[in-house]
């Protein structure tokens, strides 16, 4: 029991709080905040208020609605693998938020471990940027080549077998070049020097017009019957003869072919003492005497 005398001051009883939770609305998704109000205004001092308003909560539903994205981002498909296609190819038309490499996160249980092995008729799950992803422009079909039209053929039949007889002969073979005509030299010292200096060319034997002429003039005066019966060569039975004095065996033994096996000959003699002198001398350039 209170003491005589004294008086309490009764205790000012606050109503509960009342507790609720506002729903808002974000494009299908429900946010559930907590509101905490009083159950009467003059609970509340006027100065600091202790608890959110109602115009707080409904501030805050806003800013949370409008820091969400459009419902779009989150809407998932699939697409279908074609021959051709690529992780990177895919994540860029379809417009994947992280390239090729979030498409392959996303898929990887579908895919395997490899990721450029993807193969037709693959369903992948997509997940593109905000927005719609670009539809691919269709390719225009190809045109159909136009057929050849067959070439009218006029005439009788007699006609056609003739112009593809015309058609299938060989060309005319090209005429032969004329041969060229045959070098002639004269009947002389200088014709006799010339041709042998054709022949020696042919077979690769030294020797000039000089040095043949020098030792023509030196051994025969230029007389293709000259014969020596008087030197060694003679005492042995096989005298000098011809233009350049050789004898017998050595001509036989340097005779040059295509030439006259007559040792009398002037180009046949001429020939064969040069390609003695070449094989004994170098060339016939190099002999000053008798030889």
């Amino acid at each position: 029991m209170p003491a005589h005398g004294k008086h309490r001051r009764p205790k000012t009883r606050l109503r509960p709080l009342s507790r609720g939770i506002a729903l808002a609305s974000t494009g299908g998704a429900a946010l559930a905040l907590p509101l905490v109000a009083t159950a009467a205004a003059h609970a509340a001092p006027a100065t600091a208020p202790a608890v959110a308003t109602e115009k707080t909560v409904v501030n805050s539903v806003e800013k949370i609605k409008n820091a969400i994205p459009a419902g779009k981002e989150s809407v998932r498909k699939t697409y279908t693998v074609v021959s051709g296609d690529s992780l990177s190819a895919i994540a860029q038309e379809q417009r994947v938020r992280g390239g090729w490499k979030a498409l392959y996160r996303t898929n990887r249980s579908v895919v395997g471990d490899n990721p450029s092995l993807i193969h037709p008729g693959l369903e992948l799950t997509i997940r593109p940027l905000t927005g719609t992803a670009p539809q691919a422009k269709p390719k225009p079909a190809a045109k159909p080549k136009p057929k050849a039209k067959p070439a009218k053929d006029t005439g009788t039949a007699g006609d056609r077998a003739s112009r593809s007889q015309e058609r299938t002969a060989p060309a005319a073979p090209a005429p032969a070049a004329a041969p060229a005509a045959a070098k002639s030299y004269s009947n002389d010292l200088d014709g006799w020097i010339r041709e042998s200096l054709d022949v020696m060319a042919r077979y690769g034997i030294p020797g000039s017009y000089e040095g043949i002429h020098r030792n023509i003039m030196r051994e025969s005066s230029g007389n293709p019957q000259a014969i020596n019966l008087w030197d060694s060569n003679a005492v042995k039975g096989t005298p000098s003869k011809g233009l350049l004095q050789v004898i017998e065996p050595t001509f036989l033994a340097y005779h040059v072919p295509g030439t006259s096996m007559d040792l009398f000959d002037p180009v046949a003699n001429i020939t064969a003492a040069c390609n003695y002198a070449a094989d004994r001398y170098g060339s016939i350039d190099n002999v000053n005497g008798p030889y």
